[in-house]
C-alpha cells in the first residue's frame, strides 16, 4: 500500500533519469561530475477531502456573516430542529420493529421538530404544530416516545416573546394537554407526569428569564443612546460657548488698537496742514499700535496653536490684565486726546484672577467705547472697595461739540459686541449690570462684582473658559481690549 501511494505521490517525468531508490537513510543520489543537472520530478497534485470540506466550510461561512440578523435566526433555529429531528428518529430505530406503521411514527418525531426552524418568526403556530403532532403520536400509541423536547422548546419561546395575555393562555392550554396525555393508555407510570411537568415547567422559567434579560438589555441600550444623545448635545453646546468666548478675547486683544489707530488717523486729517508736528505724533502713534496689534495677534494664534506644555516659557510671564495697571490703561486713552479723571476708595482688597481680569475688561471696554462716541468729553472712573464687593464705574458726558467726530465710514457696520461681552462677563461671575444713558446726554456703566469667587466657581472660570487661558498665556499692553 505505501508503495502504491508513492508511485500516485511522485511519478518520473518523461525523459528523466531515474535514480536509485533512497536507501534505509532515506538520502539522495549524488551528482555526477560533468554530467547535465538532472530535470526536477513531476509532482502530481492531489487535491484532499479535507481541503475541499475546508472550502465549502468558508463559503457557508461567508454566506452566513452576509444574511441579515432575522435571516441568521432561521438559520440558526432550522439547524436546530434538523438536530433534535435526527436525535428522534435514531432513539427509535432500535424499537421500531415493535411499531406499526414504523415509518409513521418515525415520521411524527421528526415532523414535530421540524416546525422549530420558524420558532422566533412565530412562536405560537410553531408551538401549536409541534404540540399537535406529538399528541397525534401519543394518541396512535406507538410507544417508546422520546422526550418532548421540541414542544419544551416551543414552550419557552412563546414564554420569551410573546404578550402576557398570550403567555398564560398558553401556560393553561400546555396544562391542559399534559393532563389529556396522561390519561391515555401507556402512560401509567406517576413519574411520567413528574417529568413532562418539570419539562415544561423549566422551560417555562428559562422564557421568562430570557424575555427579562432581553428587555433589560434593550432598556440599557436606550438609555445608552439617550446618554450619548445628551453628551453631544451637551458638547455642541460647549462647542457653542466656547466659541462665543474665543469671539469675546478676540474682540478684547484687537478691536481696542484698530479703535486708537482710527482716532489717531481722524486727527492727523483734522491736524493737517495747519499742525504738522501734531499730525506727525499722530502717524507716529498709528505705526507704533498697528505693530503693537500684529504682536498680540502673532502670540493669539500662538496660543491657539500650541498647548500650555509647548507654549514658550516667555508668554507665561507675561503680565496679567488687571486693576493694578489701571493707571497704565488711562495715561494711554489720555494720549489718545480723551479727558480721563479715576478716582480709587475704600480698602484695597485682594481680588480673584477671574473678578479682577473682568473689572479691568469692564474699564477697558467702557473707555473705548467712550473715545469712539464722545471724543472730547469729560470721563470719570471710579473704582469702589466694599467689604464683600468691588464696583466699577465709567461715566462720560456729552461729546465735545467743538471737536470733530468720527466719520461714518470709520464707524462699526452694524451693532457692536462690546456691551454684548462685559453682560456676559458679569453674569459669569455673578455680580450685577446697570448701563445706560444719563440725563445730560453721556453714558454710564456701573458694575459690582464680588470679591472673591467660591472655589468651584473660579476654577471653572479658570479652567473651562478659553478667555481666561488667553488672559494668562497672552501679553498685552495697558490699554488693549475691546
Amino acid at each position: 500500500m505505501t508503495r502504491t501511494y508513492d508511485r500516485l505521490v511522485t511519478q518520473t517525468a518523461p525523459g528523466a533519469t531515474p535514480g536509485p531508490a533512497a536507501g534505509p537513510g532515506g538520502g539522495l543520489p549524488a551528482p555526477v561530475p560533468g554530467a547535465a543537472p538532472a530535470r526536477p520530478a513531476a509532482t502530481a497534485v492531489v487535491v484532499s477531502g479535507q481541503g475541499r470540506t475546508g472550502e465549502l466550510l468558508g463559503r457557508a461561512g461567508t454566506w452566513y456573516r452576509a444574511l441579515p440578523p432575522r435571516r441568521r435566526d432561521v438559520v440558526q433555529d432550522a439547524a436546530l430542529a434538523l438536530s433534535l429531528a435526527v436525535l428522534n428518529i435514531l432513539s427509535l430505530l432500535p424499537y421500531q420493529s415493535r411499531m406499526h406503521p414504523s415509518w409513521l411514527a418515525l415520521l411524527l418525531v421528526a415532523g414535530q421538530c421540524l416546525p422549530l426552524a420558524f420558532r422566533r418568526v412565530a412562536p405560537v403556530p410553531v408551538l401549536i404544530a409541534c404540540g399537535a403532532l406529538r399528541d397525534t403520536y401519543d394518541a396512535l400509541q406507538f410507544g417508546y416516545a422520546p422526550l418532548p423536547l421540541a414542544p419544551v422548546i416551543a414552550f419557552a419561546t412563546v414564554a420569551d416573546r410573546s404578550g402576557r395575555l398570550l403567555r398564560w393562555t398558553t401556560v393553561v392550554c400546555a396544562a391542559a394537554g399534559i393532563t389529556w396525555s396522561q390519561t391515555l393508555p401507556g402512560h401509567t407510570q406517576p413519574y411520567d407526569a413528574i417529568v413532562q411537568y418539570f419539562l415544561f415547567g423549566a422551560a417555562w422559567v428559562v422564557g421568562t428569564l430570557n424575555r427579562r434579560r432581553r428587555v433589560a438589555l434593550a432598556a440599557a441600550a436606550a438609555r445608552a443612546e439617550r446618554a450619548e444623545a445628551s453628551l453631544d448635545a451637551a458638547a455642541a453646546r460647549a462647542a457653542a460657548a466656547e466659541r462665543m468666548r474665543i469671539a469675546r478675547e478676540l474682540h478684547d486683544v484687537v478691536a481696542h488698537h484698530v479703535s486708537m489707530m482710527a482716532v489717531h488717523a481722524e486727527a492727523v486729517g483734522a491736524l493737517l496742514p495747519a499742525r504738522p508736528e501734531a499730525a506727525a505724533s499722530s502717524a507716529d502713534l498709528i505705526g507704533s499700535t498697528a505693530r503693537t496689534t500684529m504682536t498680540e495677534l502673532r502670540r493669539l494664534l500662538g496660543v491657539l496653536r500650541f498647548t500650555d506644555n509647548e507654549a514658550p516659557q516667555s508668554a507665561l510671564l507675561t503680565p496679567v490684565p488687571s486693576l493694578s495697571r489701571l493707571d497704565e490703561l488711562v495715561d494711554m486713552v489720555r494720549e489718545a486726546g480723551l479727558d480721563v479723571t479715576c478716582e480709587v476708595s475704600g480698602p484695597q482688597a485682594a481680588l480673584s484672577p477671574s473678578i479682577d481680569l473682568t473689572a479691568y475688561r469692564i474699564l477697558q471696554e467702557a473707555l473705548t467705547n467712550a473715545l469712539r462716541h464722545a471724543p472730547g468729553a469729560v470721563t470719570t472712573v471710579r473704582v469702589t472697595y466694599e467689604a464683600s464687593f468691588v464696583t466699577v464705574e465709567v461715566e462720560n458726558g456729552a461729546p465735545a461739540s467743538s471737536l470733530p467726530q468720527v466719520p461714518a465710514r470709520l464707524g462699526p457696520a452694524g451693532p457692536g459686541y462690546g456691551l454684548a461681552g462685559i453682560a456676559e462677563r458679569v453674569a459669569s461671575c455673578g455680580g450685577s449690570l446697570t448701563l445706560g444713558p444719563t440725563a445730560d446726554g453721556g453714558f454710564t456703566v456701573t458694575t459690582r462684582l464680588p470679591l472673591v469667587l467660591s472655589p468651584r466657581a473660579d476654577r471653572a472660570i479658570r479652567a473651562g473658559s478659553f478667555r481666561y487661558m488667553l488672559a494668562v498665556t497672552t501679553p498685552r499692553s495697558a490699554g488693549d481690549g475691546r
